[in-house]
């Protein structure tokens, strides 16, 4: 059998073939926009083309061999893929009159076109699988990879074969949908979860006729949706929880490809280029005419990496939340070959590789600006905010378990375990806060330099805020939302303290103590409408100073102590790991009394949550996908217990701090096992 290929620079060409590969397999190449073309002229009608159902893209194809490479002078080597990272996969369709010729996809070579970071070569070595380098960095032409044809004839049981390989779902790993499939038949649903079932369906995404997301909010009477008619990577993943949950794993799976194969390819403000793997915060379908064709368009996917967004802050939690939701996907699935292509694989190199380049900062925590994270205005979170920290320590332990062990990996196993032990460290030692906490802080000495400092960062105790002494328990305690040098904010942030306790980055411990907290406060933090997204609001002078008088980061509203029902899923998610469904089904049984009836707003305002939002959007996705998210957990506690991390004691017993390595004093983990054994 004869195969072949052409690795060169082109556009898409409109013939039968390639509107069928611009359609279901180009976005799997790498650096170019998705496309979807579709011409109506009568020559195209007349082909009667079979489109092969491929909504899993490519799940079991044969083995590829005798690829041959052509490629331009400016190119370096391709390498071939090790064996130890799985076998390749093959996209196939047919499109052709006498449907007697194969048309390919490679997709293993998606993670060559996009770029590789070279940025950390401390941490990664590449060697072991197949990479093209592209000289001219980021701003250059991707390769493409046109097609291979066979050139032999296709039977009707090589048909079957190859149509039966594009099912909707792996058949081999399909068994953990059926059990997900039926957590709705033991009862019949309410007017609120079917109102919220057709809503969720109705905001569903479609490109090149497969789903890929759903939109922020949908609303089809609004005429100026800003950025809501998009599909946002943070807010897509309660959404693809509730979809998995329910057994209808495609949309996920079209999500996590696409926004993989848009891992920073486009520049975003001025002249400045993202860094090699960031993930966009959203994406949008477009429709695109083409030039010169009458009556012919393509669809093409759009992303945002900041360049438009409000604040123009490019996101550091979608990267992550990207992580974390593949790890989902294969835990309530059991597909886990998608974890295992190449494609996928290289991804997840670039996001941890982006994470973890070494910079001037000395903390394990991710130095990050305003507005990078769910709170994307300006809200006082620059410096090292709790919620990416979470969010980054799930995404490192996700990472670490779904990374196929090489040589060209291991040594990027090896930094994200010392990143995981270092970040552990720091986070339970040094943002925790309680009774005893305080007391210590507010008899610090300040200006000690040395090595046995206690008050190592240099707060002053004047810091601490009057309404805290009265507001904590004597039973209880939270992570605070932010260290920096000779800063400490004490404010109670809801989705990183929630986050702390799923991914197991607090101690178990110190998860008590914040559902304590939680428990003792429930009228500050749940009230009218759960759960304030922190508390609590800044105001007056100190308004003006943090926020820069934002207008709509008033007190008590949106980011400023506004109460967000799609916080829900991961409160739930927490109270089933710590044992407590009952707090989380009081949470959910409040919010639905009211969220049918006040049209699914995206948050509530002032201080006890009473009021809808002043400029909240009504049907808001991931308030409808995190209720019914909420819901089928607390049904199903053993599908939660899929997504929550358990402690990892062994990251206790590695110190990697740098003082180690030299003769000064080693830093201490007598403190976090002790708080691990008690």
């Amino acid at each position: 059998m004869n195969m072949s290929t052409s690795i060169g620079i082109s556009t898409m060409k409109t013939t039968c073939c390639r509107i069928l590969n611009s359609c279901r397999s180009l976005a799997l190449i790498g650096t170019l926009p998705p496309r979807c073309h579709r011409h109506f002229v009568d020559s195209f009608l007349t082909l009667r083309c079979k489109l092969v159902q491929d909504r899993q893209f490519h799940l079991s194809s044969p083995p590829l061999f005798g690829l041959r490479r052509l490629a331009s002078p400016n190119q370096r080597p391709f390498h071939r893929l090790n064996s130890s990272w799985g076998q390749s996969r093959v996209f196939s369709g047919y499109c052709s009159p006498s449907r007697g010729r194969a048309t390919s996809i490679i997709s293993s070579v998606a993670s060559d076109v996009r770029h590789h970071s070279t940025s950390v070569e401390t941490h990664v070595n590449e060697e072991s699988f197949e990479k093209i380098y592209i000289q001219g960095g980021l701003n250059v032409k991707p390769l493409v990879v046109e097609k291979i044809e066979t050139g032999v004839e296709i039977g009707k049981d090589e048909e079957q074969r190859l149509e039966d390989s594009c099912l909707n779902v792996d058949r081999k790993n399909s068994e953990g949908l059926d059990e997900a499939s039926v957590l709705t038949k033991g009862r019949e649903m309410s007017e609120t979860e079917k109102e919220a079932w057709s809503l969720l369906r109705s905001a569903v995404v479609n490109y090149c006729g497969s789903p890929v997301g759903t939109v922020a909010a949908y609303i089809p009477a609004d005429k100026h949706p800003l950025n809501y008619d998009q599909v946002f990577i943070r807010d897509f993943v309660p959404s693809a929880l509730a979809f998995l949950l329910k057994g209808e794993g495609e949309i996920v799976r079209n999500f996590l490809l696409h926004t993989l194969q848009l891992q920073s390819w486009e520049k975003t403000v001025d002249c400045y280029s993202p860094g090699q793997g960031l993930m966009p915060a959203s994406f949008k379908v477009r429709t695109v005419a083409l030039d010169g064709s009458n009556g012919a368009f393509e669809e093409v996917l759009d992303p945002d990496f900041g360049e438009s967004a409000i604040g123009r802050v490019a996101p550091v939690d979608s990267g992550l939340w990207w992580i974390i939701l593949l790890r989902a996907y294969g835990k309530i699935t059991g597909d886990y070959a998608l974890q295992e292509r190449v494609d996928v694989q290289m991804g997840i190199k670039l996001i941890m590789n982006l994470c973890l380049t070494d910079g001037f900062d000395m903390f394990p925590s991710l130095l990050v600006t305003d507005g990078s994270c769910m709170i994307d205005r300006r809200m006082g979170t620059h410096g090292h905010p709790l919620e990416i920290q979470a969010l980054f320590y799930s995404a490192l332990r996700c990472s670490r378990e779904m990374l196929t062990i090489s040589d060209g990996s291991k040594n990027l196993v090896r930094a994200i375990n010392n990143r995981l032990s270092a970040l552990s460290f720091h986070i339970r030692e040094y943002y925790w806060v309680d009774m005893k906490k305080i007391n210590e802080i507010y008899r610090y000495k300040t200006e000690e330099y040395s090595t046995n400092a206690i008050n190592k960062f240099n707060i002053y105790p004047e810091q601490i805020p009057s309404w805290l002494v009265d507001w904590i328990p004597a039973e209880g305690g939270y992570l605070m939302g932010n260290l920096q040098p000779a800063h400490m904010d004490f404010r109670f942030f809801t989705l990183g303290n929630l986050w702390a306790i799923v991914s197991s980055l607090s101690t178990p411990k110190q998860n008590e103590g914040i559902l304590n907290l939680i428990e003792a406060k429930w009228n500050d933090l749940v009230g009218n409408m759960p759960l304030k997204i922190c508390y609590p609001a800044v105001e007056y002078e100190e308004w003006r100073i943090i926020t820069g008088s934002d207008p709509k980061n008033t007190p008590w509203s949106y980011h400023n102590g506004g109460s967000w029902p799609t916080l829900l899923w991961q409160f739930t998610l927490a109270c089933i790991k710590m044992g407590h469904p009952e707090l989380a089904r009081k949470a959910v049984d409040l919010a639905e009394q009211r969220l049918l009836l006040d049209q699914w707003p995206e948050y509530y305002d002032t201080k006890s949550g009473k009021f809808i939002g002043k400029q909240s959007q009504l049907y808001q996705t991931w308030t409808i996908a995190g209720f019914l998210t909420s819901k089928m957990l607390l049904e199903t506690p053993e599908m939660a217990s899929l997504l929550f991390l358990e402690e990892d004691y062994e990251l206790l017993e590695n110190c990697v701090c740098a003082l180690s390595k030299t003769g000064r004093i080693k830093c201490s983990r007598g403190a976090a096992r002790s708080q691990i054994l008690v």
